[in-house]
């Protein structure tokens, strides 16, 4: 079972990440609706598994990547886009994000990146 960081702008969006990796049997342990909260939620929780929305207010996804990364190698990060967003998943793998995950989210492809990553 891993423990995950959910980060979407959208609470739907993060609600329904958080009912697939439950009935999935993870452990949802903090939500962030930026970047900027996803690092500070990363920094006190130290998930396993970090989800990451690309555009987001404040902060987007590819920089908080490049935050969480810089001040921990290890960490597991699976972005999620929309369509269309391909150079900005180009630049977050590039950056360290392991995978990424395309909306609307399907649970056989949520549960295919979690078994390549762990």
């Amino acid at each position: 079972m891993a423990r995950i960081l959910v980060t979407d702008d959208a609470a739907f969006m993060r609600m329904q990440l958080k009912n697939i990796f439950q009935s999935l049997g993870h452990e949802v342990v903090g939500e962030a609706e930026n970047g900027q909260v996803a690092i500070d939620l990363y920094n006190d929780l130290k998930p396993d598994l970090v989800t990451m929305d690309i555009t987001m207010p404040e902060m987007n996804g590819v920089e908080a990547v490049k935050n969480i990364k810089a001040n921990d190698p290890g960490a597991t990060i699976v972005m999620c886009s929309a369509m269309g967003q391909q150079q900005m998943v180009l630049e977050a793998i590039q950056a360290g994000a392991k995978d990424f995950i395309v909306k609307p989210f399907d649970q056989d492809r949520i549960k295919q990146a979690l078994e390549k990553i762990f």
